[in-house]
């Protein structure tokens, strides 16, 4: 699936992202946590800690914070015990929307995930009801100008699953969900010399609906206020919203 304006709704994207900067840290702490608490401090021997500490390093994290949130993890020091959850609904006009939470109490979780989706017109749906429209994969994204031979030569190599040329320009790398084999593919790209804009672990989206006018208003709403709560660590959408 070529994307038609992926790269500008990409750059979009990350443009609301970076304006909540406030809350990145909290989020960055809580997945380090996770991470140290399922597969163990040492990042050398787990990928997923190795790549929250370097989007931690990216965001300009005191060491401190990432070593006390690698510490909570492992039971060096008393912290909150965090489950994963993940919740499914629809935006205006029935586009999908997924939810990643990382929480300590799924009750308080599942009630402000609700009220964020009705307060704005959409509704939260059951487990699955909108999953299969979504791939869970590795996602590399590199700026137009990049030689797509020379992209897809490294990646296909480093063990990507595929290689997407967009209308646009840009150019969209997948990979597998697992973190070493998401990590060992980006290495690979950016040892050959590309610059990666976006590179991450995520619930792509098979196809694309585009809201413009009113409905892209009140979608970027819902959205808004899903990424705001405490508890929510990554939201995905099949809606495509303008700049």
């Amino acid at each position: 699936m070529a994307g038609h304006s992926k790269w500008a709704n990409i750059q979009h994207r990350k443009g609301r992202q970076d304006a909540k900067r406030g809350k990145i840290f909290t989020k960055l702490i809580k997945e380090i946590t996770v991470a140290a608490k399922m597969g163990g401090g040492d990042p050398a021997m787990n990928p997923r800690l190795r790549l929250a500490i370097e989007k931690a390093k990216a965001e300009s994290m005191p060491k401190d914070n990432i070593e006390n949130a690698i510490k909570r993890g492992t039971g060096q020091l008393d912290g909150v015990n965090y489950e994963e959850v993940r919740y499914e609904g629809y935006g205006i006009g029935g586009v999908a929307v997924m939810v990643d939470c990382l929480t300590d109490n799924k009750t308080r979780t599942v009630a402000d995930v609700r009220h964020a989706f009705t307060k704005h017109g959409g509704n939260m749906g059951t487990d699955g009801c909108v999953a299969f429209q979504f791939k869970h994969c590795g996602q590399i994204v590199l700026a137009p100008g990049a030689s797509e031979d020379a992209v897809m030569e490294v990646a296909l190599e480093a063990g990507a699953d595929d290689v997407i040329p967009n209308d646009d320009g840009s150019i969209e790398v997948l990979t597998p969900p697992d973190p070493k084999a998401f990590e060992t593919v980006k290495d690979a790209l950016e040892k050959a010399g590309f610059t990666l804009a976006m590179a991450e672990i995520t619930m792509r989206p098979e196809s694309e609906t585009e809201l413009t006018g009113d409905d892209a208003v009140k979608m970027q709403k819902i959205l808004d206020a899903l990424e705001s709560l405490d508890d929510v660590q990554a939201v995905y959408t099949n809606a495509v919203l303008p700049e």
